[in-house]
């Protein structure tokens, strides 16, 4: 029998927290869910299992819900990992997507505002005969981002 559950939110651990905040209020219209997040000490440690270090960052209500939508989260640790190659067909997670009236035009307003091509704009076919165009894009920080449009 499955838990009971509701889905809040999806993490970004970002290297500038509030560079990548704003990309996403500017080009998504993600808005702040206040208070920003300033942790640190031995419970931060233990939590995380990351010793010496802080997180710094804010929750941003994902567009097209009300207040109590999900959020994504947007964090940077003081003390960060080596960066790992992101790519759409490696296991775990691979993007967060967005629905939009026009992916050429959004796909633009993303590069613009310093994102990066993954692959083409392409338009596939389901087995019930839905088409949906869609892409795959990277914000500032190299997280993918797709963008599809149903029709």
């Amino acid at each position: 029998m499955p838990i009971k559950s509701k889905y809040v939110h999806t993490n970004i651990i970002a290297r500038d927290w509030q560079a990548l905040v704003k990309f996403y209020q500017e080009v998504f219209g993600c808005t702040p869910v206040p208070p920003e997040r300033h942790y640190k000490g031995n419970d931060l440690e233990r939590g995380t299992g990351v010793r010496g270090t802080e997180l710094h960052g804010v929750h941003l209500r994902l567009p097209g819900y009300d207040e109590n939508g999900p959020t994504l989260e947007i964090y940077s640790y003081t003390v960060q990992e080596k960066e790992i190659k992101r790519a759409v067909n490696r296991p775990g997670f691979a993007h967060i997507a967005f629905l939009v009236d026009d992916v050429q035009t959004s796909r633009e307003v993303v590069l613009n505002a310093g994102g990066n091509a993954v692959g083409e704009t392409v338009t596939l076919q389901t087995s019930t005969g839905a088409k949906v165009t869609w892409c795959y894009l990277t914000d500032p920080e190299g997280n993918i981002i797709e963008l599809q449009s149903w029709g």
